[in-house]
């Protein structure tokens, strides 16, 4: 018995001595690891840095320095959520580990945190007061706090532009923020500018396919684009992933109502009951006033039913409203054309014609145009059919009963003893009814002024025309025709 005591303590001593030569060959290999890390990171192979430094985090989980360095790889990768854990894991292990609490964060930053990121930078200056490092993020920090706040006062405002504006300088310190991110792209899809909007709720969507905000912004553009049946299914998706999304229900239920009501409002277009239509429309332009494109289509939609209806001045306020909404709606610059056409406002119509055919020029707006530019001249003569009071589809029968009744009414004798203002006037409306019957009374020349032709180059000048003469030869000559006797 007195042996074995002596025995055994010599076996524990050999046990401790061979735990604590393996304790230093791990430490050694850890620190073989970490350094072979820090080659990898100096030559910017950050995969293989990260690889070296996981082994030494295996061969000794407790070491404070080793976290940290995996932060620093991973915040290199961009992958700063994951690096983010090994920051916090390294200050838990060591909390005066100075790099450990910056790399936290910086992190946190990154993210949008910036409130933790703050509190971070702050333990930094406790432990180190001097620390220019966490002194400039501390300022960063308190620079992103302040874009938020002034980006969520500016999108109540609906200053969407001013939002982006501090969002792309936020993303500057934050370029992991998924929350920035969204706003930003959420705001584009306001201002109009979708392929933008797209861009970024894409970029989101192929890291994370299950973000809501993401999905909600895809289908805000499309709601926006009138690409209605698809935007419906993005915002379902969302509300699939986040059946609380506020945004994404009351999208998903505007664009379902505003399907419904224009679907419904073409349909009572094309049954004829005009009446309804317009109702229709009316209805649906009331529900979304921000989704631009699918109102400019039920402005015009509106203005065609105005159109027949006899309603054109409405019809031609419906056709402007649309184009002030999208001005490159060849449409509804068609449309108005077309009214203000009916409503003998050819230069208008002139120049709406112009305007569709410098964007697509094609035989059938060429026409338009022409047509226009004749009528705008035809408007800026004398219209003779006018002047004698009948139609355009006027008989020579109608023609000449016409100009019997405007010559006799109109004939300098009947007014011998009206002021000389009057015999004047009458005066000259005699030589125009003349006129009108002159040229209307020959077909050639009607064809002429009927197609916007002058009538200067069949050689006759109508300054040198004597009404008299015509007045003759209608009624007969001296003796013919007495106007006292009538």
């Amino acid at each position: 018995p007195c042996r074995i005591g002596p025995v055994n303590s010599v076996k524990a001593s050999a046990m401790v001595l061979v735990s604590e030569n393996e304790r230093t060959n791990t430490l050694g290999e850890a620190e073989t690891f970490k350094e072979q890390g820090n080659a990898y990171y100096a030559k910017k192979d950050y995969n293989e840095a990260y690889n070296y430094y996981t082994k030494a985090i295996d061969a000794c989980p407790n070491n404070a320095s080793y976290y940290g360095n995996r932060a620093a790889t991973l915040m290199m990768l961009g992958k700063f959520r994951e690096a983010l854990g090994d920051a916090q894991q390294s200050v838990r292990l060591d909390d005066t580990f100075v790099r450990g609490h910056l790399r936290e964060g910086k992190c946190h930053l990154s993210l949008g945190n910036a409130m933790a990121a703050s509190r971070c930078f702050q333990r930094v200056l406790e432990l180190d007061h001097t620390n220019p490092q966490a002194q400039q993020e501390l300022k960063n920090a308190s620079a992103v706090l302040e874009y938020e706040r002034i980006a969520e006062t500016d999108f109540e405002k609906r200053d969407f532009r001013k939002v982006v504006f501090c969002m792309d300088r936020a993303l500057e310190f934050a370029p992991a923020c998924h929350r920035f991110k969204i706003l930003k792209a959420e705001c584009l899809a306001l201002l109009g500018r979708y392929p933008e909007a797209q861009s970024v709720a894409s970029d989101i969507l192929r890291m994370d396919s299950t973000n809501a905000d993401a999905l909600y912004v895809r289908g805000l553009c499309l709601y926006y684009e009138d690409c209605i049946e698809k935007a419906v299914q993005f915002f379902i998706q969302a509300l699939r992933m986040a059946p609380d999304h506020e945004k994404a229900c009351l999208a998903c239920r505007n664009a379902k109502a505003l399907k419904a009501k224009k679907e419904d409002g073409n349909k009572a277009f094309k049954e004829g009951n005009y009446k309804l239509a317009y109702e229709l429309y009316t209805e649906a332009l009331g529900i979304d006033p921000n989704n631009i494109k699918t109102n400019a289509k039920l402005y015009c939609n509106r203005g065609t039913v105005n159109s027949k209806l006899r309603k054109l001045e409405e019809a031609i306020d419906d056709c402007t409203n649309a184009i002030k909404l999208d001005d490159t709606y060849i449409k509804a610059y068609l449309r108005r054309a077309q009214c203000y056409m009916d409503t003998e406002q050819y230069e208008d119509a002139v120049r709406d014609y112009e305007k569709v055919y410098q964007t697509e020029k094609t035989k059938e707006h060429k026409q338009c145009l022409k047509n226009a530019q004749v009528e705008l001249k035809k408007s800026k003569r004398k219209d003779y059919y006018k002047i004698l009071g009948v139609n355009k589809n006027a008989s020579e029968d109608e023609i000449k009963k016409a100009y019997r009744k405007r010559a006799l009414m109109h004939h300098p004798d009947r007014h011998s003893g009206a002021s000389a203002e009057i015999q004047k006037e009458e005066e000259k409306k005699f030589k125009e009814v003349g006129e009108a019957f002159t040229i209307l009374s020959d077909p050639k020349k009607k064809a002429r002024y009927d197609s916007g032709q002058d009538l200067e180059e069949d050689g006759m000048n109508m300054a040198d025309f004597d009404a008299n003469n015509i007045f003759k030869a209608f009624f007969g000559g001296p003796g013919g025709f007495s106007f006292e006797g009538r």
